[in-house]
């Protein structure tokens, strides 16, 4: 009989449990999303936090509760701006990761460590908003692309067609409109069949002559302290405009038959693509819906010391400072407000704490989530249950080279109990200790699993202790391998 201890956890790499098809259903949109529904799809990536995921999720269906309010009471609602506090390693970035991907609205993460106050060489903090506007218009484009993605392919199917079967010149002599008919219906027939051909992939290889459009851009570069961004004249769209007196030449480019109609399919989207409608649902799509992640505001808490490399952290906070509390910002799309963007700032706090912060920007953060360190038991969840699991994509590399791992329970269990001891003895990095000491475990099976004649391979408890044992307890090694 086998021991629960011995028991083998096999990935498979669309999950554990249930079938692939059921674990890839298509999520609700946010707006049919309960604050619980939020969590419960966060728990499947983030182990624990729950009062973190709790203050997000309820952050996130504001945002829709406020589109619902009559105009006159929903501007005057603004959004309750979030301070994620807690060691690395915990999930405050990966938290923020899912959210974007779940809110499905213009979301940026930015780090504040690497914004400088004006009159500094670097980036100032008005960019973060500028970045905000540019994801929001990539993505409206997305969606318009969509939908207009049918009607493009149809038309550049109808060009491929006339440059596949070029249209008959008028005849010499004068035909009877009976003749005229019968070649015009021979004509329709030998399109139709070659459109036939075309959808089934057999003429892909086929030459054929296409006009493509050349842009001779001039080719320079401007030198600001302050970036090309802050430039009140956009160089790059000027030019554009002027595409008219150079470049836009046309010329005759010999491609396979796939390649135009690819070309011909972007071609005919740009032409039914309306972008003055894009960039007005998106500029309003990202000052109602937006969100920014500030990751390490914690590297820019802390008192002026006047001196060294960290001299411009408090200016660094007076500047974030209006874009949180409300601000217009001037971008190459218009002039865009700031004040129902939802900020979420995160920092580790090891060495500051967040009353370092200025009084006026912790203000601006009114809802504080303590994140808590992950023990051992969290360390064994993190590696099983969450459906990017690290141990299930070990497996699915490993199945790659025919290989199938099989893990034990009781390896799961060693491998936490490593991190855990690691992490109290050296420098406490969270989940991220996982990773390496899951790459010192798997070091050598993924060197020879190409080679390896045994395609079956048992990863126990034993063998975790034999690859790790003398590592961990020789401190020194410890501290720089794992």
């Amino acid at each position: 009989m086998t021991s629960k201890t011995d028991k083998e956890i096999v990935f498979a790499p669309g999950g554990n449990g249930a079938p692939p098809v059921e674990e890839e259903q298509l999520l609700p949109a946010l707006d049919d999303m309960t604050p619980r529904e939020i969590v419960v799809e966060l728990d499947k990536y983030i182990v624990g936090q729950n009062a973190a995921k709790r203050a997000v999720a309820v952050a996130l269906r504001n945002r829709v509760r406020r589109q619902k309010l009559p105009p006159e009471i929903a501007e005057d609602v603004l959004p309750k701006n979030i301070l994620m506090i807690g060691p690395t390693g915990v999930g405050k970035t990966e938290i923020a990761r899912r959210l974007a991907r779940l809110a499905g609205c213009p979301f940026v993460k930015v780090e504040a460590s690497k914004y400088t106050e004006v009159g500094y060489v670097g980036r100032d903090v008005e960019s973060m908003v500028r970045d905000l506007v540019e994801t929001s218009i990539d993505m409206v484009r997305e969606e318009k692309l969509d939908e207009v993605a049918d009607r493009a392919e149809q038309a550049a199917e109808e060009r491929i067609l006339d440059l596949l079967l070029p249209p008959s010149p008028p005849p010499a002599v004068v035909t009877t409109e009976t003749e005229a008919a019968a070649q015009r219906e021979q004509t329709q027939r030998t399109r139709e069949k070659l459109r036939a051909q075309l959808r089934e992939g057999k003429l892909d290889q086929r030459m054929v002559d296409l006009e493509v459009r050349e842009r001779s851009m001039p080719s320079f570069e401007i030198i600001s302290n302050q970036g090309v961004e802050d430039m009140d004249v956009n160089m790059k769209d000027m030019f554009s405009n002027l595409s008219g007196l150079f470049g836009q030449q046309k010329k005759k480019r010999k491609m396979s038959v796939a390649d135009a109609f690819e070309y011909l399919i972007q071609e005919e989207e740009n032409k039914l693509l309306d972008m003055d409608q894009v960039t007005r649902i998106a500029v309003e799509r990202a000052e109602q819906m937006g969100i920014i992640f500030i990751d390490e505001i914690d590297k820019v808490a802390g008192r002026e010391s006047g001196h060294g490399p960290d001299v411009s952290r408090e200016g660094v906070q007076r500047d974030i400072l209006p874009i949180i509390e409300g601000t217009t910002v001037n971008t190459r799309y218009g002039m865009i407000r700031t004040d129902h963007i939802l900020f979420i700032a995160a920092g580790a706090f090891h060495v500051s704490k967040p009353s370092d912060l200025i009084p006026e920007l912790q203000g601006r953060l009114p809802i504080r989530v303590e994140l808590q360190s992950l023990k051992e038991e969290d360390f064994i969840r993190i590696l099983t249950e969450p459906k990017n699991a690290l141990i299930k994509q070990y497996v699915a590399l490993l199945e790659t080279e025919g290989v199938k791992l099989n893990i034990t329970e009781d390896a799961v269990a060693a491998i936490a109990r490593f991190a855990t001891s690691v992490n109290e003895s050296t420098e406490n990095i969270g989940a991220r200790r996982l990773h390496t000491i899951l790459e010192k475990v798997l070091d050598e099976l993924s060197f020879e699993a190409p080679d390896l004649k045994k395609k079956n391979v048992k990863v126990d408890a034993a063998y975790v202790t034999k690859q790790l044992a003398d590592i961990v307890k020789n401190q020194d090694l410890s501290r720089y391998i794992l």
